[in-house]
């Protein structure tokens, strides 16, 4: 039978359930600030996708668009606008919008924001804390991944789990994450797409997580049978439909071929994005308590 399909809208809007009330226990709704330093139309599209996933919940959110404010060409000029952002006390919480202009690290930039008001949970300060298992500001998509396995009923203990993509916002967090106890934990093998043989470690995990960022890395021949698998990618290709080239979204994993083989599968669209979304509103209102 075709693998059970984790589907994200449904845990998202636990998730976003659960920020309603935390946000009914604030004294004042948490604003979110993002910077936006380019005129990418990809950008701007995901800014307006925050904008409508915060006006959902009661969070406010605060776009600083320097394309029509004035340019932040620069490292440092970006670094002294993110220092700005610190400073107001009315904002509980700052993301950097990418691409970021030619030749500025986005890393140097998102480093300049307060740890309590990281709230995609890249700051150093944040990032060390999973290590001794607070996972209160996590990255959002690694803990969309533990989340997703969590409602799924998926039992981690003494599994064989390989996490295929070693980022350090998705792959090398979740990797810390999914080690969270000595009683839960499943063995963790971390490898990506420079790994030799990847397949003989990919056949032998209970659990897959794949955040390569390559379209149709894992075969269906590579999955176990009856292996849960988490596809963290989101890759826009070109295929021919009726004689015309169309783009289609899909993950790391061969979804229909994989789908034949394992017994739980996240579906690209509509799999882990969607929860990644509803994390960082959970971010923000972390962001907030801390703060208060």
């Amino acid at each position: 039978m075709p693998a059970e399909l984790i589907e994200g809208g449904p845990i998202a809007e636990a998730i976003k359930g659960e920020v309603r009330s935390a946000l009914s226990g604030l004294s004042r709704p948490p604003k979110l600030a993002a910077l936006l330093a380019t005129d990418n139309p990809g950008a701007k599209y995901y800014a307006k996708s925050q904008e409508e996933a915060c006006a959902e919940v009661g969070i406010e959110y605060e776009l600083h668009d320097a394309s029509r404010t004035g340019p932040l060409a620069s490292a440092e000029e970006m670094k002294a606008y993110v220092r700005g952002l610190n400073k107001d006390a009315s904002l509980t919480g700052i993301i950097l919008l990418v691409p970021v202009p030619e030749g500025v690290n986005p890393r140097d930039v998102q480093l300049e924001i307060a740890p309590e008001k990281d709230v995609e949970g890249v700051h150093p300060a944040n990032i060390g804390r999973l290590f001794y298992g607070d996972f209160s500001l996590a990255p959002c998509t690694a803990h969309a991944v533990v989340r997703m396995l969590q409602e799924a009923g998926v039992d981690l203990k003494g599994k064989e789990t390989v996490v295929v993509g070693h980022s350090e916002i998705v792959g090398k967090p979740a990797v810390v994450m999914l080690l969270r106890s000595m009683m839960e934990s499943p063995t963790v093998t971390c490898c990506h797409i420079a790994t030799r043989d990847l397949a003989l470690h990919t056949k032998r995990a209970d659990v897959l997580v794949v955040a390569a960022g390559k379209a149709g890395l894992i075969k269906g021949e590579m999955v176990k049978p009856g292996a849960v698998v988490i596809d963290v990618g989101i890759n826009r290709v070109k295929v021919e439909v009726g004689g015309k080239k169309k783009t289609r979204i899909v993950g790391d994993v061969e979804f229909e071929a994989a789908r034949e083989v394992a017994a739980a599968i996240t579906p690209v669209p509509g799999g882990v994005g969607m929860v990644t979304t509803a994390m960082l509103l959970a971010n923000v209102v972390e962001c907030a308590r801390r703060q208060a």
